[in-house]
């Protein structure tokens, strides 16, 4: 695996930069970001101090992207020999491996210390769980070994959330084990309809991803018992937890409906790879707009609104259950 080598090409400072960015994998960073941030919003009841925030989503992104860029160093090979991930800063000589580990390193450094010292030791250790959670269980012991690597290698995307509630509160409690939850149940249908549509790179390479080695029937199947799992899990925020209110639960029923509805007929046509890339990308939206409702749901304003027009509807209520 690690024989893979490339002969280095010259570049101009810009270029330098711009390969190293790359390495961090950026695109995959906001949507961390987002479920750390919903863990902070429910945590503080909506009121977020600014600057612990802007610590916290930095030490995140500095972990995420350590971790990133050490699995660009060990899949290296593999991304060599996909067409797809060739032109990636390493396989393609733009980046030294050495200089790489040395990249990842500091980031990792940095993302600790930021968070024990602006935030709490609590989030720090996490988010340093969540790296390496990511190489060493996901990419090192799951990724090549078996097809439920994205099933238990999940737990690492799964921290984020844990390490925003960790930095607001100090510690660790049922509702942020229910948000690492409900992530943890979303990657499989997320992961997988993506493994769906580049079946053929991972079977390239011999990578065994459930597609691969089970065939498309039996992860169209997966995809949908775990759509099944994670829609009325996310509602155990109202009940009985408590944690959000109705404006987020209208949001996660309309947002899960959806999600069931891509899910079942990915299982009616599951050779369908326009159908699975639908779903790999309202997966996305899913997560990010589930998060956006419990952020929307934790403020203030939206509990004063929500008081106001359950005490408006009262006297209707009343009204009618008086009459029948």
């Amino acid at each position: 695996m690690f024989g893979t080598t490339v002969c280095r090409q010259n570049e101009n400072f810009l270029q330098v930069i711009q390969s190293y960015y790359q390495l961090t994998k950026p695109r995959i960073i906001p949507l961390l970001l987002i479920t750390t941030a919903a863990g902070m919003w429910i945590a503080s009841n909506g009121k977020v101090d600014p600057f612990l925030l802007l610590v916290t989503l930095l030490g995140g992104t500095l972990a995420a992207a350590s971790a990133q860029t050490l699995n660009c160093i060990y899949d290296r090979d593999i991304d060599y020999e996909m067409i797809r991930t060739r032109k990636r800063p390493i396989p393609s000589g733009r980046v030294q491996p050495r200089h790489a580990l040395l990249f990842a390193v500091v980031l990792a450094l940095l993302s600790f210390t930021l968070l024990a010292v602006f935030a709490n030791l609590l989030s720090a250790l996490l988010a340093m769980s969540g790296v390496v959670f990511y190489m060493v269980i996901y990419t090192h012991l799951l990724k090549r070994h078996t097809a439920q690597n994205i099933v238990i290698g999940g737990a690492a995307g799964a921290i984020p959330p844990l390490v925003g509630w960790a930095a607001v509160t100090g510690d660790l409690g049922w509702t942020p084990w229910l948000l690492f939850t409900i992530i943890f149940l979303w990657t499989p249908p997320h992961f997988w309809a993506l493994a769906l549509m580049i079946r053929d790179d991972y079977a390239q390479v011999g990578i065994p991803m459930l597609p691969v080695v089970a065939g498309e029937e039996s992860t169209t199947r997966q995809i949908w018992i775990y759509t099944l799992l994670v829609v009325p899990v996310s509602l155990l925020l109202i009940y009985p937890l408590g944690a959000s209110g109705l404006v987020y639960g209208v949001i996660a029923l309309l947002l899960g409906g959806i999600f069931l509805q891509k899910a079942w007929l990915l299982l009616q046509n599951p050779a369908d790879k326009p159908l699975a890339k639908s779903m790999f990308k309202y997966s996305i939206l899913y997560m990010m707009l589930l998060c956006t409702g419990m952020v929307i749901d934790s403020l203030p304003m939206t509990h004063q609104l929500t008081t106001a027009l359950t005490e408006s509807l009262q006297p209707l209520i009343s009204a009618i259950f008086s009459c029948s």
